[in-house]
């Protein structure tokens, strides 16, 4: 499922020693320090023999990080294997610490050897990250050796001053420095985004591009996210920004590039598809060049021009190595490593040192596992979670509730899930009495579920206890709760919005609170899918004529997503944040010894 980024979270962080709003600096218009160039660069050939004509570049790549630098916990841990008898079989995967190991153990004996990431490295973060402002994740990325990386949508969550920040170094304009003697150093690797230029000056906002080099070998990286930021990300996030499209812009640098000098280019795109098979192993190129991927990424592409030798993707939180015709008709790597570092792709580039180009023929690619052996710890990426453990422990541990068994929000594929219905209740709950907001209805936004709640124990708090930290990491955002009047035509157009429109191609299914039910029709196309005569709350028929009062986060109600209609209501009322009412219902429906179960999904009637 696409990752949806949501609120400024720096606007309202909860911290062990206080609790308080945030506010934003300034939008500043800070570019990266220096244009430093990656890779060493220092070897030198020994001997007075000729250098071999080709020399093999190591590109190894991952995607979607979001601050998981702990292994993720339950079925959105997991990484889906075919095996040779075509079943398929679940295997736990990521946590930076493994991460690392698998990184550094696929370098050895590669002395060419390039790191880069397809975006969205920190945002919609766990508390462990995120409740630093994702600086324990950049310090993460610095120590595994990230050499660049594209910007991705949620990289622009806290806004452009943020991002800033994160690149540049400093500590929080507000909360300050987390640890007593050190100042927030930034992050070591460029951010890059071509297609993001600032509205005032038409500037790039960051570095488009940069020049990894060692011994005379030459690659270019351009960056870019998904020029649909601005309607995934709220509007403080990228106030005062403009951005382009990507094939536009990813061959306008390959151009500059080009007569520069640096003829092998790799494009990093925080756009993504879909595989027809969530095995990461699945071959997508059979039986013809990238039959089995669909989505944006194929368009892209195919557009981008022949300049560019291999696209390392993002976003869609899919695994795949494929390839697709340039618009030359020559095949070209297009790959994507799932997300929160389950995963990581090692691409061989053979760079041809009397061209300056790739030998496209030569370029094999395939993603690995990251694997969690214990023994396969990095010692480094332990310290560095347990020391910013010790920092989160007095709000991270704190019980809010108790579940009887897994409720599945994020590691679920299903239109209407579980934990997407525990949220939707906490929000009408929370926001029914009358001077809280008078909530008939709310809907939640579905890539806003970040995570499940997991029954087993994260660390010491015992099974089934829900942690702070583990609500936090289900809801990082922080959204404030808006409660809207809207028309029942508006409520009808709403939820036609999640299958038409810019959601006809890829689904965003809300999840609604008990009371309405209606019937998905997925034989259908576009707004038809929704069978408008089955839509009733609590029992009866949406009448278009009258006003109902709906709850959702703000993000929601400013029309993410593509739901415009839900961005038409009135009479607003500002109310608690999404994870004070996801609290407060965990606490008010669980005990010890009566834990929460995991709720029927019957609100949805789906025909396939």
């Amino acid at each position: 499922m696409s990752a949806t980024p949501q609120k400024n979270r720096a606007t309202r962080r909860v911290l062990a020693a206080a609790a308080g709003l945030a506010t934003m600096g300034a939008l500043v218009a800070a570019m990266p320090a220096g244009a430093q160039d990656r890779g060493d660069g220092h070897g030198h050939g020994h001997g007075h023999g000729h250098k071999p004509r080709t020399v093999d570049v190591q590109l190894l790549s991952f995607n979607d990080l979001h601050g998981n630098l702990e292994p993720p916990a339950g079925s959105a841990g997991n990484v889906s294997e075919t095996q040779p008898d075509g079943t398929v079989k679940a295997i736990p995967a990521g946590g930076v610490e493994y991460l690392a190991t698998s990184l550094r153990t696929a370098r050895k004996g590669n002395p060419y050897s390039v790191t880069a990431a397809g975006g969205d490295m920190v945002g919609a973060s766990p508390l462990l990250s995120g409740l630093f402002h994702d600086e324990p994740t950049i310090e993460a990325l610095n120590g595994l050796g990230l050499d660049v990386s594209a910007v991705g949508n949620h990289e622009f969550d806290e806004g452009a001053a943020e991002l800033a920040r994160l690149q540049n170094g400093g500590c929080h304009p507000v909360e300050g420095c987390y640890e007593k003697g050190k100042k927030f150093k930034g992050a070591d690797f460029p951010y890059l985004a071509a297609n993001v230029t600032k509205e005032k000056t038409g500037r790039p906002l960051l570095k488009p591009y940069t020049v990894w080099k060692k011994n005379g070998v030459k690659i270019g990286f351009i960056g870019v996210t998904l020029e649909g930021t601005p309607d995934i990300v709220t509007a403080n996030g990228v106030k005062g920004l403009k951005f382009h499209d990507e094939v536009e812009t990813i061959n306008k640098y390959a151009r500059e590039l080009d007569r520069k000098g640096v003829k092998s280019i790799v494009a990093l795109i925080h756009e993504g598809g879909a595989p027809a098979s969530t095995s990461y192993n699945y071959d997508c190129d059979s039986p013809g060049a990238g039959d089995g991927i669909s989505g944006p990424i194929v368009d892209i592409a195919k557009g981008i021009t022949p300049k560019v030798d291999a696209l390392v993707t993002g976003h869609t939180h899919q695994a795949y190595v494929c390839t697709v015709p340039d618009p030359a008709g020559k095949p070209r790597m297009v790959t994507s490593a799932s997300s929160f570092g389950k995963l990581y792709t090692d691409t061989t580039l053979t760079y041809d040192r009397r061209t300056k180009d790739i030998v496209r023929t030569s370029v094999k690619s395939a993603n690995h596992i990251v694997t969690r052996h214990p023994d396969r710890r990095a010692k480094d990426m332990t310290d560095l979670i347990t020391r910013w453990n010790t920092l989160a422990a007095p709000i991270a541990g704190k019980p809010q509730g108790w579940i009887s068994a897994d409720i599945n929000g994020r590691g679920s594929t299903a239109p209407e899930k579980p934990l997407g219905n525990v949220i939707a209740d906490a929000q009408l709950e929370g926001l029914a009495p009358a001077d809280k907001g008078g909530a008939e209805v709310a809907f939640m936004n579905p890539g806003g579920i970040r995570a499940d709640l997991v029954h087993k124990a994260s660390g010491g708090e015992g099974d089934g206890v829900v942690t702070y930290g583990e609500a936090f990491t289900v809801q990082p955002f922080t959204n404030m709760m808006n409660v809207v009047d809207l028309t029942g035509a508006q409520l009808v157009t709403a939820l036609q919005q999640q299958v038409s429109g810019a959601n006809e191609a890829s689904p965003k299914i809300l999840q609604v609170s008990k009371g309405l039910t209606y019937t998905l029709d997925l034989t259908k196309t576009g707004a038809a899918r929704v069978v408008t005569d089955t839509i009733k709350l609590n029992g009866a028929a949406i009448d278009p004529a009258k006003s109902y009062r709906v709850a959702m986060n703000e993000f929601l109600a400013g029309g993410g997503d593509g739901f415009a209609a839900l961005g038409q209501g009135t009479n607003k009322l500002v109310g608690a944040s999404d994870l004070d009412v996801f609290n407060a219902y965990l606490a008010a429906h669980s005990t010890a010894t009566a834990p929460l179960a995991p709720p029927a999904t019957d609100r949805i009637t789906v025909i396939q």
